[in-house]
């Protein structure tokens, strides 16, 4: 597998072909977990990697290396999930149904699903998560992120990322608490 410090080189040759091969090569993998995490459902996660890998091919030849090509992408990724989710709010509203409880209904109908009743739960947790939290608890605990980079995707400081890991952490423990 490539790393970034090779799509870098690649990209200040202007090999942005090889550069996309690499970084689809790379990062398709953690980035549909990263959007199955947030909008729960194989379908909707793998059509949203489809548009992320669109918007990352276009914005290739803009990219400065100012940032690390690790946090420009995620923050892509993370872009475009929340635009999702802004667009399924919006249905949800029409529907008159919570954007979490559709969220969560999908975690309960997704036949691709493959965890314990323990981890379907800790899942539906995380859905009813302000959105903020979710997304400083998803980047800390499921991709296992340093606060400096989830700063560098969210531009958010690092003491506020502590704060909000710290509540979402609470939160989710307390109702794991009272459900197990």
């Amino acid at each position: 597998m490539i790393s970034d410090g090779q799509i870098q080189e690649l990209l200040q040759c202007g090999e942005f072909e090889k550069a996309f091969n690499g970084i689809v090569e790379a990062y398709s993998e953690r980035l549909y977990w990263h959007a199955r995490r947030f909008l729960c459902c194989h379908e909707d996660a793998d059509d949203l990697l489809q548009d992320v890998f669109i918007k990352i091919w276009a914005a290739l030849p803009t990219f400065r290396c100012d940032s690390r090509i690790y946090t420009w992408i995620y923050r892509i990724a993370t872009n475009e999930i929340l635009n999702q989710l802004r667009r399924n709010r919006l249905r949800t509203m029409i529907s008159l149904e919570s954007p979490s409880y559709s969220l969560e209904k999908k975690i309960d109908e997704d036949a691709y699903f493959n965890g314990n009743e323990l981890q379907r739960e800790l899942h539906k947790a995380i859905q009813r998560l302000p959105q903020k939290q979710r997304i400083v608890f998803s980047l800390r605990y499921f991709d296992e992120m340093k606060y400096e980079d989830i700063a560098e995707i969210t531009d958010t400081s690092v003491g506020a990322l502590k704060a909000s890991y710290h509540h979402a952490y609470n939160k989710i423990r307390q109702e794991m608490q009272e459900l197990f």
